[in-house]
Order: structure tokens, then sequence, then C-alpha cells
């Protein structure tokens, strides 16, 4: 189903909200999730926290990086712990990019937040600082955001002693952490704290008020799901601030001045909306916004990117944004589409014969890293020699795997918006392969009607 924009100025919107059907490996992913019996909104509180706790922590990849350590500090309610991320090699003062983990405020930690900070340090060669901050429901959640505030403020004054050079910051979340990102980015820029070089929202859940047509559109099948949204919101129980921009920053009246942003959103994500709607807002305000939509993933799919391609393709955008944001160039404000490429008509008759294979090597491959991130739980040295095996060509599920995705069609990518660029048709290459994207069309939304043209670029997408 076609889904018009439901944002204030809809330039630069996705042309394809969302693919006729998720890209190959989220399918091969969600049939082996789908056959889950029981709900995971039905567990406890603590079940649920170790649930993805886990689940996370299989299916990230958690390359090896130099160090990894962790930091108490003070924070407003207590101890606050963060876990620095740290390449090898250092000559200097490497910049910081501080992370906050996704959980609808009351699942997550520095665990679910591993694989992304490991994979980012290396990628854009900085210090990755993974923050734990307050859960609901023992704590209400404007103490989320007082922490990861309260870490930001205190990299910026003490960071040097961990080999940062404070002068180039960045901060980022998935999901509910997109939420206190947001937040925490406006109230600095408010009260002339930290400069930031970049903020990154990953499928943000800006608006704890609005419902937005993706909701219905992706209510069920897709990982998350609408029911599982109100089941997170009634364990947090009556938000009476809930409009208060601090905790819902889409509601902020005045966005202007705010740090440039990247956003990677999602086609299959039920807050996929909230996400393009905030982003159309901060383009409103004169903030640049790098958009990168994958119209045919799910939400959290950057914390599975040993079994997703597009996670693997989405960490690797978002770090060479930061690179280059480090090293002072502002993000291009323009909109990307990745999602993958229609098949051949000569690839038709196999489908059903690639989608078994690639399905069973799926449940093969995350059958094997389940197995060894248990063995990793033992200690530190059966963790590294786990992390080590998974990475290899030792397991043959993931090696097999892994084999035939080399002989698939890699995600396609097209940039189908810039500001201020030249019109003409284009295309745009992925960091991987170019090509074309087929699927569902969105509705031509309002803005765009008015004159805000879909373009293209012909140099190939950083």
């Amino acid at each position: 189903m076609d889904t018009p924009s439901t944002s204030p100025a809809s330039q630069g919107m996705p042309q394809t909200l969302r693919m006729r059907r998720p890209d190959r490996d989220a399918r091969s992913f969600l049939r082996w999730f789908n056959l889950v019996p029981a709900r995971f909104e039905n567990r406890s509180v603590e079940m649920q926290r170790q649930m993805w706790r886990l689940m996370a922590l299989a299916m990230g990849r958690r390359p090896e990086v130099e160090s990894v350590r962790t930091v108490t500090i003070d924070g407003p309610g207590g101890a606050i712990e963060l876990r620095v991320f740290a390449p090898g090699g250092a000559t200097r003062a490497r910049p910081a990019f501080l992370w906050c983990h996704g959980g609808g405020f009351i699942v997550g930690g520095l665990d679910s937040a591993d694989s992304i900070c490991r994979t980012i340090a290396l990628r854009a060669d900085c210090v990755a600082i993974a923050v734990r901050y307050r859960l609901a429901p023992e704590h209400s959640l404007t103490a989320s955001r007082e922490d990861f505030l309260a870490a930001l403020e205190w990299v910026a004054a003490h960071g040097a002693k961990l080999g940062i050079d404070t002068s180039r910051l960045a901060i980022g979340g998935d999901s509910a952490g997109g939420n206190i990102c947001a937040a925490v980015a406006q109230r600095i820029a408010r009260d002339n704290g930290p400069r930031l070089c970049l903020q990154v929202l990953a499928y943000p859940a800006t608006d704890l008020v609005e419902e937005f047509p993706s909701l219905e559109e992706n209510a069920n099948g897709y990982l998350i799901n609408e029911h599982m949204l109100r089941g997170i919101m009634k364990r947090i129980g009556e938000v009476p601030d809930a409009h208060d921009p601090w905790l819902s920053p889409r509601r902020e009246p005045d966005l202007k001045g705010l740090p440039p942003a990247l956003v990677v959103s999602a086609g299959f994500d039920p807050i996929r909306d909230d996400g393009l709607d905030y982003t159309a807002r901060l383009r409103v305000a004169k903030v640049p916004v790098e958009l990168l939509h994958y119209a045919g993933q799910i939400h959290g799919f950057l914390n599975f990117d040993s079994v997703i391609e597009a996670g693997r393709d989405a960490l690797h955008r978002i770090a060479g944004a930061l690179g280059r944001a480090f090293h002072g160039d502002l993000p291009e404000d323009r909109t990307i589409e990745l999602a993958d490429p229609a098949p051949s008509a000569f690839a038709l008759p196999f489908r059903p014969m690639a989608e078994l294979m690639m399905t069973s090597l799926t449940g093969w491959a995350t059958a094997e890293r389940i197995w060894f991130m248990l063995i990793g739980r033992l200690s530190a040295v059966t963790d590294d020699t786990a992390r080590t095996l998974l990475e290899s060509r030792f397991v043959p599920g993931a090696c097999l795997r892994q084999g035939a995705l080399a002989h698939a069609d890699r995600i396609e990518a097209r940039q189908t918006w810039q500001k201020a660029a030249r019109p003409g048709p284009t295309s745009a290459s992925s960091p991987r392969r170019a090509g074309k994207s087929a699927g569902k069309r969105a509705a031509t939304p309002p803005a765009r009607r008015q004159g805000a043209t879909s373009r293209s670029s012909k140099q190939k997408l950083k």
C-alpha cells in the first residue's frame, strides 16, 4: 500500500517508502523470527532485557578492536557506566562518537550497543562510547536523557584522559536512543553546550504522542509490531509531560541551529514516518540532513549486521559520514534510497529455490552464532575465542551463507534528492554495486507537487 508523507514539508522524502516485500536477507531472518511462539512483549521486563541482550550479542558482528574498557562517571541519579571502544594505531587524539542504545526505553544496555560501536570505531577511526542510562519503568523517561547528556558533558570536559579530541564530538542513537539523542542535541544547542559535528538518528521515535500511518501499514510481522509498541507504553505508564520536547523532540517549535544530521529509516518499520517527519522538519529549519532510506528493511536492522547486509551497509555509511564530519565537512543535504535490486527475468524461475536456500543458510548461521555467543558468556577468554571464530571462515553455516551472498546481487543505492543539485536523471552506487531500485512508489507528497523535484547526482555516492 502506498503511503503519502505526513511531513510538514515533504521535499526530499523517499520516492519509495516501502518495497513490495522486505529485502532478501530480512525475509529470511523474519521467517525464523516469526516462528517463535511466545510474544516478546508478554515476558517480564527482566526476561525481555535478557532476551534482547543475547539476541544483540548473537546477531551483531562484533569485530576486534584494540581496546575495550569500562569507565564509570558520576551522573545525576548515580553512577553512569560507559564502554569505550578504541581502534589501534593512534598517534594523536581521536574524535569521539557517543552511542545511545535503543530498546523502547525499557531494555538494552552496553551489550546491545557493542557490535555497533565496534564497527563505528574501526570504520570511522574514532573512539566509540556506549552509554548505559537509567531505564523505565524503574525510572522516569527524563532519567535516560539526563544520563546521556551528563555522559556527553563529561566526555567534553574529561575526554582527553581517554585520548579524545574533545573539539570533535558526535552523538547517535537508534529507536528510543534516537529520541534521546535528538532531545539532547536540542538541549545543548539551546544551552550552548558541547559543539557536535553530527547527530545520527537511526529509525528514531521522536514523538511519544503522535501515531503515523506507518504504524498501521507495518502493524504485524516485521520484528516489532503495534501490539509490542502499545505494550511498551503500558509498561512505562502514564507520561504526563509527553508533549514536552524534552521527551518528544519532534514537538520542539524551533529547530534552527541544531547540529547537522544523518537519519536512517526503514520501509517496514512501524515508526518509519516518525523519523521521516522529523527529517522534513529539520530541513525546513535549514539543518542539513543526509537521509538513508532502506525501503526493504525492518526496525532494528543495524543490530543484525551478521545476517542482514543492509545493517553492514548502513553502519559503513554512518561511519563514512562521521569521518567526513570529523574532518570538518558538512553532510550533503540529500536523500539516498537503498534496497535489493529487482530480480532479472532469468532469475525469476529460480526464486523459490533461492529463497529456500537463503532461509536455510540464515537459520544455520543464526543457530551457530547463538551457540558461540552462549559459549562466549562463560569467560572473557571464551568470548574472545568465540568472536574470532565467528568472524573467520571456520564456521560452516556463516561461511556458506557469505559464499552464497558473494554471488548474489548487492544492495542498490540511488540518490533521489539533493538540495540545490543540478537537475538530471542519474544513477548512484552503493559501497559495493550500483544500479536501479524497484518497488512500491509513495504517493507524491504535497511539497513535491509544489515544486520540490526528485534529483540525482552522477557522482559516486560516498
